[in-house]
């Protein structure tokens, strides 16, 4: 009996993604032989941004999108770090990965090109002396070296920039008080709860080393963060209103809407969009749109986990899904009145109040959960 239609396409397709991403086993260990290959991966997905500056391109970055995203996927998943402690290595490139399918996809389907501010055309402005604010971005004036192309310093750019501006050392200190927790800190992973201890002590290192791994994951993120500025900035001549702080201490936030809209970075705002807001919009319109971003985010989170080689777990997309839940049922909760406080409610409660009324869903442009966004 000769196999159906059906089950021979199945085949085929589970086949071409273990070319893309093979099992853990089948990976490319990556050596000093080998740690330039996934680089090469990456060629057309730099052509693909090259295109994405240059004027009527919008049919040949279609025709470049698919082999774009198997590049991307297969220098993510088909090399692997195999010494533990560079575990994080594969993490951080499936990471990255999720962020240039996403600019992959932004690049091939704007038809138009990725504009600057004030741009008619790629590389051509509306007018001279036009200027658009747009929160800490100020002049869209062009700042690159004189000895790189100006059309490959924009390909350059445009695959580095993730808040869109101006376009249309305490973590060793803290990394070595979390080691000091029998299995905290180890490639291999391990727990933050002790058996061994009371429930109040039980419950209170956990908490801490919560704490200490929170602060650590902000103070390791801005420092790198602050590291890439001086470089951009001092080496490379990018202008300093691209590099804005990354960071508005989430510590101070007294809402969801704040911590999400506001205080925590926004680097991966459009990946979350293109990859589930924009498709969750569609299908379900400004719910969906919510919904939608919140969903990718926790696909990307565990997705990148994936590639650690611990398997599949649905802990981070369920908590990173609750989010929207959780967001529509404190404006719900702040519509109705019943503010936490007087603080919160000036904010939130009273539009007549508020400094400026900007429809921002989380991160997200709707007009569901309209939060204030002015310091």
């Amino acid at each position: 009996m000769h196999p159906s239609i059906t089950h021979e396409v199945f085949l085929t397709s589970r086949r071409a993604i273990h070319i893309l991403i093979p099992k853990l086993q089948d990976r490319v260990p990556v050596t000093w032989r080998t740690v330039s290959l996934p680089f090469l991966y990456h060629f057309p997905f730099f052509f693909l941004a090259y295109l994405a500056r240059r004027p009527d391109t919008y049919l040949i970055r279609l025709l470049l999108l698919p082999i774009t995203l198997c590049g991307i996927v297969a220098a993510a998943y088909r090399f692997v770090w195999t010494p533990p402690e560079l575990n994080v290595y594969n993490w951080g490139q499936s990471l990255s990965a999720a962020v240039a399918i996403a600019k992959s996809l932004e690049y091939a389907l704007n038809e138009e090109g990725m504009l600057k501010v004030g741009e008619s055309r790629p590389g051509e402005m509306k007018g001279k002396g036009k200027e658009v604010s747009n929160g800490h971005a100020g002049s869209s004036a062009q700042h690159h070296l004189s000895f790189i192309p100006p059309a490959i310093y924009d390909a350059v750019e445009l695959m580095h920039t993730l808040r869109g501006l101006q376009w249309k050392f305490g973590q060793d200190f803290l990394e070595s008080v979390i080691k000091l927790f029998p299995g905290v800190g180890s490639p291999f992973g391990g727990g933050i709860f002790y058996p061994s201890l009371s429930p109040f002590w039980r419950y209170s290192v956990s908490t801490l080393i919560h704490v200490l791994t929170g602060s650590t994951l902000l103070t390791g993120f801005g420092m790198v963060y602050d590291l890439i500025t001086l470089i951009a900035v001092g080496c490379l001549d990018s202008s300093p209103t691209s590099w804005p702080p990354v960071i508005d201490n989430p510590w101070g936030a007294d809402s969801m809407h704040e911590l999400w809209s506001k205080r925590w970075h926004q680097l991966l705002r459009q990946t979350f969009l293109v990859l589930g807001g924009y498709p969750g919009k569609w299908l379900a319109g400004d719910l969906g749109l919510l919904l939608g971003t919140f969903i990718a985010s926790g696909l990307f989170h565990e997705c990148a986990m994936y590639s650690m080689g611990r398997g599949y777990n649905h802990a981070a997309p369920i908590f990173f899904a609750m989010q929207g839940p959780i967001l529509l049922l404190e404006r719900l909760w702040t519509n109705g009145g019943c503010m936490a406080s007087p603080r919160s409610r000036g904010r939130y409660g009273d539009p007549a109040n508020s400094k400026s009324h900007t429809d921002a869903t989380l991160t997200v442009r709707s007009s569901l959960l309209p939060v204030n966004l002015q310091r």
